[in-house]
């Protein structure tokens, strides 16, 4: 029995399997640039939750255990780490959905209107923060209420507030 011999997708002859050899199977062999672009597809499927991160800057409470996540692809969208959109930066201020002012993001730190910081982003301070736990599926942000006027930002205090950040960022509920 003579079988035929391919390489690279093409035929190159015809052989006799020696005694005892297995016959080749008629599987559908991938061409080079098939065998590319499968393998180009599994990069980018395999890097694809690294490139979401790197556009979501996560918020963390004073013990450094991650409560939110700012979403720059969604207008600087905040969501509870569960998924629950809550607020959104503008500027360095910080609305609630409801149009509430909640406070300021300055330099990384979440301060609320009395100079406390209630959270900080990645890199404000020189610690690492814990590891994060999954996240909750993402909710469609609602509509943005009008906001309500910027108050006079107070001096920074230097200090955390009593506020826990989650209760912070969920003022801006709508």
């Amino acid at each position: 029995m003579r079988l035929k011999a391919w390489m690279n997708g093409r035929e190159i002859g015809r052989v006799t399997p020696r005694a005892g050899e297995p016959l080749p199977s008629n599987r559908s062999v991938l061409t080079r640039p098939a065998r590319t672009l499968a393998l180009l597809l599994l990069v980018a499927f395999l890097l694809a939750p690294a490139i979401s991160q790197a556009m979501e800057q996560s918020l963390y409470d004073p013990d450094g255990e991650a409560v939110g996540y700012m979403d720059t692809r969604d207008q600087m969208s905040i969501y509870l780490w569960d998924g629950q959109p809550v607020a959104y930066l503008d500027g360095q201020s910080i609305y609630g959905f409801n149009g509430r002012h909640l406070g300021w993001l300055k330099d990384g730190i979440v301060i609320d209107h009395d100079g406390y910081a209630v959270g900080f982003a990645e890199g404000a301070f020189n610690r690492p923060p814990r590891l994060e736990r999954l996240k909750g599926v993402q909710q469609l942000a609602p509509l943005r209420a009008l906001p309500e006027f910027e108050p006079l930002e107070p001096l920074q205090r230097g200090r955390w507030s009593d506020v826990p950040l989650a209760v912070f960022l969920s003022m801006g509920k709508k």
